[in-house]
């Protein structure tokens, strides 16, 4: 049995193209702890959501080896109806586009979708449901149609269909793009709340205001599609040399840099 010092992914050597010429990652390696805040930087194109989709199964590399929970994650394991379905239930991945995910008649369906899914007891589903809906404050948007809501609305039932799983990680592409200032505070602090509950966080961004808030370690990708560099925001921000070669900075931009732990 894994134990819970054990990483939750272990991916190593991957590489994938997309339609034999395209290449989106160049032999990356990584580890994920349980329980760790973990960004993925780079410029748009650098292979980060590819990567996120990778980890949750929905892309299989070309090359190289991804361990989740111990296990290897291949096409014949993903075919498997047992494993598939206790993998399924871990990872948990809320794409940047919320249109991509809610499509159910009402919220309350969209929520209940995952956990039905799952094969869970009818009771059960309308507890999680409604507990998900009280935790997002959403109980008044219950009974409404996703294209009746605003996209700040639409983002946060996207995650409540996620959440009512309850999986082990949340995988995260772009959290806080195109969202309203208001709804992207709720989000920065819920994911900060999600973590702290235990969950681990993997999140693609090319966001540098929020890093040091929303992550404990940084990969940073280049635009070759391979890991340029490693480290804590505080390191990465420091590092302007590295910004400026993977695009994530121009020459007279004035970093923010957080305040290092005290």
């Amino acid at each position: 049995m894994p134990s819970a010092a054990d990483p939750v992914y272990v991916v190593e050597d991957v590489s994938y193209t997309y339609l034999d010429r395209f290449p989106a990652l160049t032999d990356v390696s990584l580890r994920v702890a349980r329980s760790e805040k973990l960004a993925l930087l780079g410029a748009n194109g650098c292979g980060k959501s590819t990567l996120l989709k990778i980890l949750d199964g929905l892309l299989v590399p070309d090359r190289g080896t991804v361990m989740a929970f111990g296990e290897a994650v291949t096409e014949d394991a993903l075919e498997d109806e047992q494993f598939n379905h206790g993998f399924r239930s871990r990872i948990g991945f809320i794409f940047q586009n919320s249109d991509a995910q809610v499509f159910s008649p009402t919220v309350r369906e969209e929520i209940a979708f995952g956990p039905l899914n799952l094969g869970m007891p009818t009771e059960q589903i309308v507890e999680r449901v409604d507990d998900t809906l009280t935790m997002l404050d959403i109980a008044d948007l219950a009974d409404r149609a996703p294209y009746q809501l605003s996209g700040g609305e639409k983002k946060r039932v996207a995650i409540a269909s996620v959440l009512a799983m309850n999986p082990e990680v949340l995988l995260f592409d772009e959290p806080t793009a195109a969202l309203d200032p208001r709804t992207q505070q709720w989000l920065i602090e819920l994911i900060v709340e999600l973590n702290a509950a235990g969950k681990t966080i993997v999140l693609a961004t090319h966001d540098l205001e929020t890093i040091d808030v929303l992550a404990d370690r940084c990969l940073v990708f280049g635009e070759d599609h391979r890991i340029a560099g490693e480290g804590t925001p505080h390191e990465i921000l420091a590092d302007r040399d590295l910004m400026l070669s993977v695009n994530l900075i121009h020459e007279r931009t004035h970093l923010h840099h957080p305040h290092p732990p005290r």
